[in-house]
């Protein structure tokens, strides 16, 4: 039995080496036809080389010389026509700058049309099913102020119920003097923490209780929109060797200290919304909405940062600083922050609430200045601010509506973020960001100063003085009230340190 098995395993070894030994013939074969073609086609393209060469040999005699080799067949091609993309791309490749200007256009009109339509959307608050207007909005800004007035008036015809927060009895009666019935005052002492409390406490209330317009009609109730804090805009323009303490110190209290402390009082209500109402069937949807915060501030002088405008830059970069932490903060509540960076606007139909800095009265505040300080900075003062007057733009500025329209889509439909809007907020951007100091410097009018040179003259040196456009940015201006030399608008500036002054305080802080 093991005799028979061992004789089948060696046949079967013998078979596979048989198999080996008959292929290698053919592979001999194969490999030897493909030697054969290779050397043969290299024999016939020399042979038609020479062939070709000994032809057109002039040395040979006609009868002796051999044959030119026949061409080599031509592979007929149709011609099909173009087809209209490979039309266009080559037209493209010769047309290049009119297909840049062609796309220039069609982006430039594509663009306007875009804003046309955006610039007609209904923009309008909820009404209640009675038609009463049933969304508030706290406006955290001056009275006095354009950019506060000209927000207000807008949000009361879209359907809003206006609150200006005043800390004055001044400012109640400019908020007053409106002659609107849906704009009105919200007195808060934000010096004093238990008034102001005590305030946020009876306006909590008062969205949370049932209101009718007319006896008879279905009661409804009032949903807090939105938060709109509007620092004072308008800052002053001087050298810093000129700046006193007193009005560094007003300044900060007015432009700085008084938002944080704003935004601070209305936090805890900003927090527990949306309130809850025992007696509304109005839907599950009027307890979903959330408030939505809004910081305007200005943008150009802060992204320049040009000579004699410190208090605008530092104030304005604290204010951007703040909403940023701020947002991080409200963020996980549900609550958007929009930062609002304002560029120039025309604020012609508030006219009479502005006061340009005109060649006299900025003769008259340099002439308060030592004489080493008007030798030093007088020139440079004079072209720098004739150039910032009007926040550095040539020309009056965006439309106010514009403004509006951006305050009312970051309220509404905003998710929080930095907006640009106004003219210059974004080209100013760009070149604060990417264009050297040195440069902006220049471009401001701002030259070495060199033997010292008599005043008048250094002064006549700015023309043009008091641009007729507005900013919410940098004025240049000055006020009525007179701190150290620094002109800093009405009675709202105190100044820290004067004669019967012992303590810092904020306004309508009394004693």
């Amino acid at each position: 039995m093991s005799t028979t098995i061992t004789l089948n395993i060696m046949s079967a070894d013998d078979q596979a080496f048989l198999d080996i030994l008959s292929s290698v013939p053919n592979d001999i074969r194969r490999y030897s036809n493909d030697v054969a073609d290779y050397v043969d086609k290299h024999l016939e393209k020399v042979a038609n080389t020479l062939r070709e060469a000994l032809s057109s040999s002039k040395w040979i005699p006609e009868n002796a010389r051999p044959r030119p080799p026949p061409p080599p067949p031509r592979t007929a091609t149709l011609s099909c026509p173009a087809s209209t993309y490979t039309q266009i791309h080559d037209w493209v490749l010769k047309n290049k700058i009119l297909t840049t200007v062609i796309v220039i256009a069609a982006g430039g009109l594509t663009y306007h049309i875009i804003k046309r339509k955006s610039n007609r959307k209904k923009r309008r608050a909820k009404r209640a099913p009675n038609g009463a207007r049933v969304e508030v909005v706290v406006v955290a800004g001056s009275p006095s102020e354009p950019i506060t007035r000209s927000i207000s008036l807008d949000l009361e015809r879209r359907g809003f119920i206006v609150y200006i927060v005043c800390n004055t009895i001044e400012e109640e009666v400019l908020v007053q003097n409106e002659s609107r019935p849906d704009i009105k005052p919200l007195m808060i002492d934000i010096v004093d923490p238990e008034s102001a409390r005590g305030s946020i406490d009876r306006f909590t209330a008062f969205l949370q209780a049932p209101h009718a317009v007319a006896q008879g009609i279905k009661l409804h109730h009032l949903n807090f929109r939105s938060l709109i804090l509007i620092p004072t805009p308008n800052y002053p323009s001087l050298p810093i060797a000129t700046l006193a303490p007193s009005a560094l110190s007003d300044l900060l209290n007015t432009r700085l200290l008084t938002p944080i402390l704003t935004l601070q009082t209305f936090l805890p209500l900003l927090q527990s919304l949306p309130l809850s109402h025992p007696h509304q069937h109005s839907g599950p949807s009027a307890a979903l909405i959330k408030p939505s915060v809004l910081v305007l501030t200005p943008s150009i002088i802060s992204n320049l940062n040009p000579a004699f405008h410190l208090p605008e830059s530092a104030i304005v970069s604290a204010l951007s600083s703040f909403t940023s932490v701020l947002s991080s903060e409200l963020q996980p509540l549900g609550i958007p922050v929009t930062h609002l960076q304002l560029g120039t606007f025309d604020t012609s139909p508030f006219a009479s609430h502005n006061r340009q800095l005109t060649v006299s009265s900025q003769r008259a505040e340099m002439l308060k200045w030592e004489e080493s300080a008007r030798h030093a900075y007088g020139k440079n003062y004079a072209t720098v601010t004739s150039k910032t007057g009007g926040g550095g733009v040539v020309g009056k500025g965006s439309s106010l509506r514009e403004l509006n329209n951006a305050v009312f889509d970051a309220m509404i439909w905003g998710k929080g973020g930095v907006v640009r809007v106004g003219m210059g907020s974004r080209v100013y951007g760009f070149v604060g960001r990417w264009v050297p100091s040195g440069l902006v410097g220049w471009m401001m009018g701002v030259r070495g100063v060199g033997d010292k040179e008599e005043f008048g003259r250094a002064v006549g040196t700015s023309e043009g003085l008091g641009s007729r456009s507005t900013s919410p940015g940098s004025s240049a201006n000055g006020g009525n009230g007179n701190v150290h030399g620094l002109k800093l608008g009405e009675s709202e500036y105190i100044s820290v340190y004067g004669e019967h002054r012992d303590e810092l305080c904020l306004p309508g802080c009394e004693h």
